[in-house]
């Protein structure tokens, strides 16, 4: 790490680091989510409006992580605000049947075509989870495929060669672990390969139509019309997680631009306005497994939601959302896919060849190269990059610029957003660039 960089931030956030180290002897590692933390602590928010967080210390940082990717308006949006605001005069908690579930469902299923039936959950894990039982259930096989390096939360399922090296278990109290087997992504005829070898019981694949996690990486079309095409002759369900890219690049899902024929699809992030939300959906005769009051117990996939699932407060902020975002039309696309592309241009530009900055539409991920890897087509590749470089740039513009990346991890621009932030962006980077060529630890 830079030592100027670290003296920068030791000193503009030092309410920060006392509350942390308060944090650290409440909670584990004194965090809620493991990759929240970064060296030497990370700064405690206060508040957030519009593109910036605002810290205990009362520092501004312009901000790209954006609540995990999720607030592509930015942080509390007008129209939403409102909207919760007048929830919260009727109850933010039911626990029963919600009319606000029925609006938001209405416009979830006219912009996804998918979506002839749908579930709530609280979170992300909880979709795939689900999505996971109702195709062992509809297809009574047990073996799910996923991607190496696919994210797809923290259940136990789906938990498998998320972190290289792939071939380490990732955690602890993980059971059944036989039966997940992983892809290479965007090797087609390897991929094939391995799923012919489970074809017998090989229950569905779940992919992430742009690799989220694993390195900011967009899917072939050709790669995923080859995976799903076997599941579909193999009877085996074709799940795209798409908790991160629907209604990220367009209004309503990825896998249309591709010609897809997903049979699940998870939602979540964009689609909960920030709120906790997570979506089962799908075609009708999968997602029927999970109706209590027409099947056994021997042949219904038992998925709940939770207490808090279908929410007031989630749903109609998640109305509110898709609302404005319809009501902005393509001109928001057209403006957040250019700023990343622009960003993605300018940045290998800076860079000079050192770098591949991956991406598309609004996302954008910037991987320094190494003498083991020169071109990025999958995780594996990436966990071959300077790893350790991507974490100093990022500090670098979070200790001296004010600009927010959680260190590691794509960038994602909101509506809040404005070109000159990329100007500010490629400032801090020519400082980087000299401060990182003369001073180094």
């Amino acid at each position: 790490m830079i030592k100027t960089s670290l003296k920068s931030y030791r000193k503009k956030t030092k309410k920060s680091s006392n509350l942390f180290k308060k944090s650290k002897k409440l909670h584990v590692n004194g965090v809620h989510h493991n990759i929240r933390f970064f060296e030497p602590y990370p700064f405690i928010v206060k508040a957030s409006s519009g593109k910036f967080l605002v810290d205990v210390d009362s520092n501004k940082y312009v901000d790209y992580w954006m609540g995990h990717w999720s607030l592509i308006l930015g942080h509390s949006p007008k129209d939403v605000k409102t909207n919760v605001r007048m929830q919260l005069e009727n109850g933010w908690m039911h626990g029963t049947a919600s009319k606000n579930s029925i609006e938001l469902s209405e416009t979830i299923s006219k912009a996804v075509p998918v979506a002839e039936k749908i579930r709530y959950a609280s979170t992300g894990t909880e979709a795939t989870m689900y999505a996971i039982r109702l195709a062992r259930t509809a297809t009574k096989r047990k073996t799910i495929a996923k991607i190496d390096g696919g994210w797809h939360g923290y259940t136990t399922d789906l938990l498998k060669t998320v972190n290289w090296p792939f071939s380490k278990s990732e955690s602890s109290g993980l059971v059944d672990e036989k039966y997940i087997t992983s892809l290479p992504f965007n090797d087609l005829e390897r991929s094939i390969k391995i799923l012919k070898a489970k074809k017998n019981d090989l229950a569905a694949v779940i992919i992430e139509p742009v690799l989220g996690g694993g390195g900011n990486i967009p899917a072939t079309k050709d790669y995923l019309l080859g995976i799903e095409e076997f599941c579909h002759k193999n009877n085996s369900l074709f799940i795209l997680d798409e908790i991160v890219t629907a209604f990220r690049f367009r209004y309503g899902c990825l896998y249309e631009t591709m010609k897809l024929d997903p049979d699940i699809v998870t939602l979540g992030k964009i689609v909960g306005g920030g709120f906790p939300i997570g979506i089962i959906t799908g075609k009708n005769e999968f997602m029927n497994y999970a109706n209590t009051s027409k099947l056994s117990k021997s042949n219904r996939a038992y998925i709940g939601g939770g207490t808090f699932s279908a929410n007031p407060l989630s749903m109609i902020a998640g109305n509110s959302t898709l609302g404005t975002i319809k009501k902005k039309g393509n001109k928001l696309y057209q403006k957040l896919n250019g700023f990343g592309s622009e960003t993605r241009k300018m940045l290998d530009k800076k860079f000079a060849g050192s770098v591949i900055t991956t991406g598309m539409g609004s996302l954008f991920l910037t991987h320094f190269l190494s003498t083991k890897v020169h071109e990025i087509n999958n995780a594996a590749d990436v966990a071959k990059c300077d790893i350790k470089k991507l974490h100093d740039y990022h500090f670098h513009m979070i200790a001296n610029d004010g600009i927010f990346f959680l260190p590691g991890k794509l960038g994602a621009f909101s509506d809040a957003h404005t070109k000159s932030d990329i100007k500010t962006i490629a400032k801090s980077t020519d400082q980087f660039l000299t401060t990182f060529k003369n001073k180094v630890t």
